[in-house]
């Protein structure tokens, strides 16, 4: 008799045995549903055993398949790994790769109606009117028909019973169109058809081939690329191609480059879509039937029939890195899938991270460079503007430089793109009366003013209420004001200084759906908008043809705080700012204003001289043994109550195990030390470079014995440190 070890989407730590009943095909891999207590699961067979003699456990049967084909064996040892890896529950890991359920059964049907081309001689003016619709709009369904022509949908049932429409049922979630296009791209130039030759042969040869395309904005490391996908997909009929890109880049503009490639559009997956359309993509990824897959970070979880190439955009951007739940890095953790499934990875950037730049100088990744951007475009002139000599008049934020700048552009028929990465009016409200700095309630998070709306907002828990006319602590009024600027508030500037101008905002705000983000950027991209002012959603992944100036409102707001990847979060996000200009005929030019123009990261921005500046991260992270040159792991715990949180972080303390070379720091208030209403404490771990982390963390974590109020996590590679 065999067993299934079938293994759950929740919080369990290991797979459970269920009786295999006679005549039901069972193998590793399976969809299923069992008993689990009282209720019926979907869960997963981890493996299949035989039934040892002595085993007398009365055993609950699986209850029934899906079908879909299984979950592959490199799949289900990528969620083995990515649990160990990030000490989480396996089970956690699976629910990941279960989240759109739906997708388990079959297409839901729906009924639509198509002429016959029979008429009877019971013909009335409303039954003429839906077989004119019907012949307009194709096969559609009984209420769309019934709309289309003004009618009721009784109308629609009378052309049935008389034999004038027939109606059929058909599947809802159609299969995505199939590429065709597998030729070599066209204009490409001699750097690109040359990288594109190598990946081409990298691809064709098989095997895992890790490799960084590192080219400067603009380059055209997307039609690099390309070239690789072409090759993956004609050398199989089921082969299939993952690109991952940072959500906030999944424009229309970025889908419509793939269709016009590849003759067809890629299967999205990313957290704008609909449950049907997830639905959709999942099962179609599920049977092999989705050839190029494009999606945010947790399209590294989709059930792949036969992964080829897995390609991650903007692989510095800190978006792959999931910060909740689950806490992973979709980079690293896409270089272990494709190691896993024996397929290509290329990780593309303009500016890589340190960890990946290491890689590929210690010959772990193959490094492609793209050095020139095509045709008479070229990379934009940088200049500092001092604040300290070209301060902004009272009550401003532009500096004179800038200013005039942005003048010229406008007078000259160009673009400008002022960047500020923070929304709404001001940063901070206070009262002038007694200095309260308004906070978000059971949160130490400052309230931002969003004077559009005239509220006040908690940009990290969502919170938000209408300005109050009186302080909430003293009750003075017409006391509360915004302190610091917003991009509501340099909107506001600008339009003092170019009243003629056509000024947009472009943040989450002002594009809350993929169809208003489409529409900014679109009407940027056709010439409609004179100055776009933005927050980080403007660095990444846009074309604009007229645009020939930016201006960086803030250089210095990103190099605050204990982050070690300050610098080179600033110097990789004002570069990727600064690339948006020049990209076409017209040359480029960036205005970066800052109070600190002799930091390492600004001088590396103003001289071009990326590998300078890598080079200065890397011997400081080098000396102090920080990654890529250590390790470093993070514990977090909150509870209730400051006592609580106190106890619990001594009970942590005294059961951190003794390692070598593992140094123990905490633990310390994090600094939101207040979310949600829980106080937070945090430890921070560092080791050589050779210690297990994920086997350290998960060893002190089965040490602890915490009182049920209080939550802990661990964060390995922690990449945020609030």
């Amino acid at each position: 008799m065999k067993l299934a070890r079938i293994l759950f989407p929740l919080p369990l730590p290991e797979p459970f045995d269920y009786a295999i009943p006679d005549g039901m095909s069972v193998e590793p891999g399976s969809y299923v549903r069992a008993p689990l207590g009282k209720i019926e699961r979907t869960g997963v067979v981890w493996e299949v055993v035989e039934k040892k003699a002595d085993d007398e456990r009365e055993l609950k049967p699986v209850l029934d398949i899906f079908p879909v084909p299984p979950m592959t064996a490199a799949m289900r040892r990528f969620v083995s790994f990515a649990a160990r890896y990030n000490v989480a529950h396996p089970g956690h890991v699976l629910a990941m790769a279960l989240r759109a359920r739906g997708g388990l059964k079959p297409s839901p049907t729906s009924t639509i109606y198509v002429p016959t081309g029979h008429r009877s001689n019971r013909m009335t003016d409303a039954r003429v009117k839906v077989l004119d619709a019907a012949s307009e709009a194709g096969p559609t369904n009984a209420a769309e028909l019934a709309r289309q022509a003004g009618v009721s949908p009784g109308v629609v049932k009378g052309l049935v019973d008389i034999g004038a429409l027939e109606a059929r049922e058909v599947d809802t979630d159609l299969p995505y169109p199939q590429p065709t296009n597998f030729g070599v791209g066209d204009h490409l130039t001699g750097e690109q058809a040359e990288a594109g030759k190598e990946l081409r042969g990298a691809v064709a040869r098989g095997g895992f081939q890790p490799f960084l395309l590192d080219g400067i904005t603009g380059s055209g490391k997307t039609e690099v690329y390309f070239e690789a996908i072409a090759e993956a997909l004609s050398k199989a009929d089921d082969a299939q191609v993952l690109v991952l890109l940072p959500e906030i880049a999944l424009t229309q503009a970025v889908l419509s480059r793939f269709e016009a490639r590849f003759g067809a559009p890629p299967a999205p997956w990313h957290s704008g879509l609909s449950d049907a359309e997830r639905r959709r993509t999942w099962r179609e990824t599920a049977h092999g039937r989705a050839r190029i897959v494009i999606g945010a970070r947790s399209a590294l979880f989709l059930p792949f029939r036969n992964l080829k190439l897995i390609i991650i955009d903007e692989e510095h951007d800190t978006s792959f890195k999931q910060e909740d739940g689950v806490t992973y890095h979709a980079r690293d953790m896409g270089v272990m899938r494709a190691k896993l499934e024996d397929a290509s990875i290329i990780l593309a950037s303009a500016t890589p991270a340190l960890e990946t730049m290491v890689n590929a100088e210690q010959g772990r990744y193959q490094r492609l460079k793209l050095s020139a951007r095509p045709g008479a475009a070229k990379l934009p002139d940088i200049e500092l503007v001092d604040l300290r000599s070209n301060p902004p008049e009272k009550g401003n934020w532009l500096s004179p430089v800038l200013s005039r700048a942005l003048v010229e552009t406008l007078e000259a028929g160009e673009q400008s793109l002022l960047f500020l990465n923070r929304r709404g009016y001001a940063p901070l409200v206070i009262c002038k009366a007694c200095g309260e700095r308004l906070k978000s309630p059971a949160t130490e998070s400052w309230l931002t003013e969003h004077r559009y709306t005239n509220r006040l907002v908690c940009h990290l828990t969502g919170w938000s209420m209408p300005k109050p006319e009186k302080c909430p602590m003293c009750g003075a009024k017409d006391s509360l004001m915004g302190v610091g600027p917003g991009v509501e508030r340099v909107a506001e500037e600008v339009r003092t200084l170019l009243p003629q101008a056509r000024i947009e905002i472009f943040s989450s705000d002002t594009a809350r759906s993929g169809e208003e983000t489409r529409g900014i950027v679109t009407r940027m991209a056709e010439g409609e908008i004179d100055v776009l002012i933005g927050t980080q959603i403007v660095a990444k992944g846009h074309n604009f043809p007229k645009l020939t100036l930016v201006g960086v409102v803030d250089a210095d707001s990103g190099m605050k705080g204990g982050d070690l990847r300050a610098g080179e979060r600033t110097y990789q996000l004002l570069s990727q700012v600064a690339g948006r200009a020049g990209r076409a005929e017209h040359p480029g030019r960036a205005f970066i204003q800052t109070y600190a123009p002799e930091n390492p990261a600004m001088i590396a921005l103003a001289a071009g001289d990326r590998d300078g500046f890598l080079q200065i991260e890397r011997d400081v992270r080098a000396e102090l043994m920080l990654p890529p040159f250590g390790r470093m792991a993070a514990l977090i715990m909150s509870a209730p109550t400051p006592e609580l949180i106190q106890e619990a972080g001594k009970i942590a303390g005294q059961a951190a195990p003794n390692g070598e070379g593992v140094t123990v720091y905490g633990p310390a208030p994090a600094p939101i030390s207040i979310l949600r209403g829980r106080h937070r404490i945090r430890f921070l771990v560092t080791s050589p470079r050779d210690v297990d982390m994920s086997a350290y963390m998960t060893t002190w974590l089965a040490a602890m014995k915490l009182p049920s109020q209080v939550r802990v996590s661990a964060d390995i590679d922690p990449y945020s440190f609030l």
